[in-house]
């Protein structure tokens, strides 16, 4: 391939990322991935910003992936303190994908309870990747303020970091047990006992929660008041 055929297939795959048909900007992304070039870099990390497919957003990701990380990596930790919540949680959701360890710094308490739902559970999911050794009951420390935060499926994503993190969330996992708010109280239950029982479901886990907290149980062995 010539130089000029060259420039015309970058300039071809980059406009087909800015392209209105999702289905062209999930073939540019698929290209750009497949013949990686740091002139894509920087716009890769732009358009996961603002594109709202999700399925061509996640393949802009694995097309980062796929760029040296010596690259990637500035810009992503560029996007993290960006005012677009979506530019925060795709940086986020890719560099837990590229999982360098080299971002934790990054993974800041204030993302980890960002304002905004998707941002924080994208913070819990690369956080729980990227912990080095040792820092997992500080990790777990941290994310224990964000219990009884939100809906469900909120709460699904925090108890399955949390019980990811192992043995190491017990004490703060244990402390948020006789939290005053009782959806705290009840969020902390059922992740304790996720964490003991990971063929428990979620739903059961929280209803059983909720029981025992409104017995004014402590947890125990999920038994009281029968």
């Amino acid at each position: 391939m010539t130089i000029t055929q060259h420039t015309t297939e970058t300039v071809r795959a980059l406009q087909g990322l800015e392209d209105a048909r999702s289905s062209v900007r999930l073939r540019a992304a698929l290209e750009v991935g497949t013949a990686p070039d740091p002139r894509f870099v920087d716009k890769l990390v732009e358009r996961c910003a603002c594109e709202p497919e999700f399925f061509v957003r996640d393949m802009l990701t694995w097309a980062l992936t796929r760029h040296p990380v010596s690259l990637t990596l500035p810009a992503l930790l560029r996007a993290l303190g960006s005012e677009q919540a979506q530019a925060r949680s795709q940086a986020l959701h890719t560099l837990s994908k590229i999982g360098d360890r080299r971002a934790w710094p990054s993974v800041t308490p204030a993302l980890l309870g960002d304002a905004d739902e998707e941002v924080a559970r994208a913070a819990w999911r690369t956080a729980v990747v990227l912990v080095p050794y040792g820092e997992e009951p500080a990790l777990a420390a941290v994310l224990t303020t964000q219990l009884g935060r939100g809906e469900r499926e909120t709460q699904l994503s925090l108890s399955r970091a949390l019980v990811s993190l192992g043995e190491a969330i017990g004490p703060a996992l244990h402390a948020a047990t006789a939290d005053p708010d009782p959806r705290v109280r009840a969020h902390a239950l059922a992740t304790e006992r996720l964490l003991h029982d990971p063929d428990a479901g979620f739903g059961f886990a929280v209803e059983e929660a909720k029981r025992v907290v409104a017995l004014g149980g402590d947890g125990g062995d999920g038994r009281e008041g029968e």
